[in-house]
Parts: structure tokens; C-alpha cells; sequence
């Protein structure tokens, strides 16, 4: 019931986002063109809220694992982008490390990671209709995930991603809104695990004013199949990041954040959670190669 109730949350927010009813701005001249999106790198420092951390402690997922003071991490978002006239295909890096000092479950005091992964992504979606501003159509994506080092006792995760559905993107306020199904090959541990889910998301921002805007980007993935049993597999995952972000000086920003992460593992009874309030310090800049 709760996984539904965090569906139409997500789905409520995803509807009632304002669409701008300008007219399409990309490939006016029925160009290709190359960009280079860094869309953020950056230093985040944050305080940070794990609940039922005891029960996760196993879990190759870092954020879940531990109850932290203060968190110190890095983050690289940047997107190779080339655009069609009929089409746009998309190869992505994020990265995120971080180091914190934590208060763990047992309430001893440490230095631990508490943000880790890299995930690696190829994307390619037709240009099949126009709604307002935006571009939509069937897309398909292949990413890898891993990360920088194993969390604790539990093994590195390496997990291949392959996605396919509807998207809009390239909105002036809605950059990107899909429903999708997930395919999942999960090569974590010794033996494969094939997984099957579905996946909405959104990532989309508002300016408030000149060099301000506030920016929101979130999914919600629900697994429905696995090929076999692993208890540290998460039953659902719902990520929700709000980020209110104001340029300084040229590229460089400073944004206030809120982030929350959730998920509950097949062996859990209870669900686990990571609550960030934080500032990042970063730049971002768009560059046009061709």
C-alpha cells in the first residue's frame, strides 16, 4: 500500500508541473548538433538521517547502512549529448563519493562512505510527437552501475540496466518524463540475478527569478520479478532530490538541497531510509560543439 500511495505521489507531481506553450526550441534548423552538458560538478556537504540502519548493515547500498552527523561528498553529472532532427541519443557519467563521520547503529563513532556509485548510460529516444515545448516518444536506454569500493563486508555492487518506453524531454520547464519498463542483470554476487521492474521519473526545473531556479529530480522503480532469491535486493526504490539552486558568479552555483532516498529490502521487515539537508558548491555550463 505504501509503495502505491509513493506511485501517485510521484505521479500527482509529474502531472501538475507547469509546461511551458512555447514553441520547440531544438534543431530549429534541421541541424545535428554535438553538446557537452556538464550539468553539475560538485562539493555537497549535508547532515544526514538513517532510519533502521541495523537492518541494512549487509546491504551493498552504503546510504542505508549507517547513521551519520555530517557528510562531505563529490559529485560529477555530465552528458554527451547528440541531437537529431528526428532524434536525440544521450551517453551519460554520474559519479557521487563521499566520506562521513558517522554515529553507527551500535552508537560508536567512525569514519565510513556514505555515498558511492557510478553508473554509466547510453540513451536513445525518437522525436515521434510534440506536446507544447516539448519533444516525446519511445526511447531505450543500457547503463551500467557500480561503485569506487565494496560497502563494508558486502560486495561491490555491478548491476547492467536496460530501460525502454515513453518519454518527454527537452521541455523548457519538464527536461525529461518517462514511464519505462526495467530489465536488470545483477552481477553483484557469485550467481546472476535477473530482475524485472517498472520506472517512472522526472527531472525538471522552475526559474524563480534572474540566476535563480528551483530544480526537482526524482524516480521511483518497483521490482516485480526476480530469477532468484537474494535477501539485500531492494522490493522498490523511490529517490526524490529538490534543489534550489542560485549562480554566484559565471558557472558557479551554490544550491541549497533536500534529498531522500528509500527502499526496503526483501529480507527487511522494515523499510530503510536517507533524509539529506545540505548546500552544494559546483559548477555547471552548457557548451556547443557543433
Amino acid at each position: 500500500m505504501k509503495k502505491i500511495q509513493l506511485a501517485a505521489i510521484l505521479l500527482t507531481v509529474l502531472f501538475t508541473f507547469p509546461v511551458s506553450s512555447a514553441e520547440p526550441k531544438f534543431s530549429e534548423d534541421g541541424q545535428n548538433h554535438l553538446r557537452a552538458n556538464l550539468r553539475r560538478l560538485s562539493l555537497d556537504v549535508s547532515s544526514t538521517s538513517v532510519s533502521n540502519a541495523k537492518a541494512y548493515q549487509n546491504s551493498p547500498n552504503s546510504s542505508l547502512s549507517s547513521d551519520s552527523e555530517a557528510v562531505t561528498k563529490g559529485v560529477l553529472d555530465f552528458i554527451l549529448e547528440y541531437e537529431m532532427p528526428n532524434a536525440q541519443w544521450n551517453n551519460s557519467i554520474f559519479a557521487e563519493y563521499g566520506k562521513t563521520r558517522l554515529k553507527n547503529a551500535d552508537g560508536q563513532t567512525s569514519s565510513s562512505e556514505t555515498a558511492d556509485k557510478i553508473l554509466l548510460t547510453t540513451d536513445y529516444a525518437r522525436k515521434i510527437w510534440t506536446y507544447k515545448d516539448a519533444n516525446v516518444g519511445p526511447f531505450a536506454s543500457l547503463g551500467y552501475q557500480t561503485e569506487f569500493t565494496a560497502n563494508d563486508d558486502a560486495p561491490r555492487t555491478k548491476v547492467i540496466r536496460g530501460k525502454g518506453g515513453l518519454k518527454l524531454f527537452n521541455g523548457t520547464y519538464i527536461k525529461e518524463l518517462y514511464a519505462a519498463g526495467v530489465i536488470e542483470e545483477d552481477l553483484t554476487y557469485s550467481d546472476a540475478n535477473t530482475k524485472y521492474a517498472y520506472e517512472i521519473g522526472i527531472r525538471a526545473e522552475y526559474p524563480l527569478r534572474d540566476g535563480v531556479k528551483f530544480q526537482l529530480d526524482s524516480y521511483y522503480r518497483d521490482y516485480i520479478y526476480f530469477s532468484r532469491y537474494q535477501g539485500t535486493d531492494f522490493k522498490y526504490e523511490f529517490n526524490f532530490t529538490s534543489r534550489m539552486e542560485v549562480e554566484v558568479k559565471d558557472s558557479f552555483k551554490i544550491a541549497p538541497y533536500i534529498a531522500y532516498f528509500q527502499a526496503q529490502s526483501r529480507e527487511a521487515d522494515v523499510k530503510g531510509s536517507n533524509l539529506m539537508i545540505g548546500v552544494s558548491f559546483g559548477f555547471s555550463n552548457l557548451y556547443d560543439i557543433f
